[in-house]
């Protein structure tokens, strides 16, 4: 088993900027496909990006392209999501995941086989 654990979460006016953080429990977790999603109360989860298990190939949804940024550091077990010119409809529970079995970005819930806890993000306008 692996643990997630997200942090960096918070409340910020539009506009500006958070940087969440995933570390997981073992390092098995620097060969999974890693996942950013968010939801809010009444919707579906959805990807917000995801990064191949050596970051060289990253997918960004279309509503977050060009002012987020994913990346990882295996060496320290953490998947960051760095998330700049933040707008209020950016608010929900941010969540990471981990794809055990692919070598490429996922997009689909179903991939994923570890799922962190989550950590609200707010956006003020």
């Amino acid at each position: 088993q692996v643990q997630l654990i997200e942090s960096g979460g918070g409340s910020v006016q539009a506009g500006g900027s958070l940087r969440l953080s995933c570390e997981a429990s073992r390092r098995a977790s620097s060969t999974f496909t890693m996942g950013w999603f968010r939801q809010v109360p009444g919707k579906e989860r959805e990807v917000v990006a995801s990064i191949s298990w050596n970051g060289g190939s990253t997918f960004y949804a279309d509503s977050v392209k060009g002012r987020f940024t994913i990346s990882r550091d295996n060496d320290k077990r953490t998947v960051y999501l760095q998330m700049d010119r933040l707008r209020p409809e950016d608010t929900a529970v941010y969540y990471c995941a981990g794809d055990v079995d692919s070598d490429r970005p996922r997009t689909a819930l179903s991939d994923y086989d570890y799922w962190g806890q989550g950590t609200q993000v707010t956006v003020s306008s």
